[in-house]
């Protein structure tokens, strides 16, 4: 090939752009706030971020695809981190460290939580998928926590109560994105605890 040959191949290959995604998910979300989630088409996504429906496809399946996008990574990451606390601590202090620590480490990569929450709630499509998503948490830290000897019961229970902690957590960091995701669990599970201290379980009729 000569030099000439080479020189207009590189000419007509299409630049590669390290914001790409970024882009897309900007001008989604963008869409997605002015106009809902159910009239944006994935063609005028991509007509915002000045970039084509090849490239869309090289970061998403489809425009829901871009509120959700690695969160399949979640479930194991708190699975993962549910295993690997000190063995010295509870159950409960061991998914609590875990949902703390790995908090932390999704809060870092996480941008525009509060208008990504906000287009969830408007779409009934989106909530349903915010409920799968925490499902797959809940089910991944049960396995967790009968894989550090908890009963399944109880590890069902820790589990469900563990992922209405995260949720909860995450909710609040997004609104307030420049404090640490940490504190957010620790307030949760402090408030849990102050209710449940209140609580008293009625005696099963004829063990009064």
């Amino acid at each position: 090939m000569t030099h000439c040959a080479i020189m207009a191949r590189i000419v007509v290959m299409p630049r590669w752009d390290p914001r790409a995604e970024d882009r897309l998910r900007d001008a989604a979300l963008e869409l997605f706030l002015e106009q809902g989630y159910d009239s944006v088409t994935v063609a005028q996504i991509t007509e915002r971020a000045g970039l084509t429906r090849r490239t869309f496809s090289r970061y998403f399946t489809d425009k829901r695809d871009v509120l959700f996008a690695g969160s399949e990574r979640l479930p194991p990451a708190l699975a993962e981190a549910v295993i690997s606390a000190d063995d010295a601590l509870s159950p409960f202090e061991a998914l609590m460290t875990a949902l703390a620590d790995t908090g932390e480490l999704l809060a870092g990569s996480v941008t525009r939580s509060a208008e990504r929450r906000a287009v969830i709630k408007a779409s009934p499509e989106l909530q349903e998928r915010e409920r799968t998503k925490f499902a797959a948490v809940t089910d991944a830290l049960a396995r967790a926590l009968q894989q550090r000897g908890s009963a399944e019961a109880a590890a069902t229970l820790l589990a469900r109560i563990g992922a209405a902690v995260f949720q909860t957590a995450f909710e609040c960091w997004a609104d307030q994105p420049d404090a640490g995701f940490s504190a957010f669990v620790r307030d949760a599970a402090a408030e849990l605890a102050t209710s449940l201290t209140t609580v008293t379980v009625p005696a099963a009729p004829g063990q009064a």
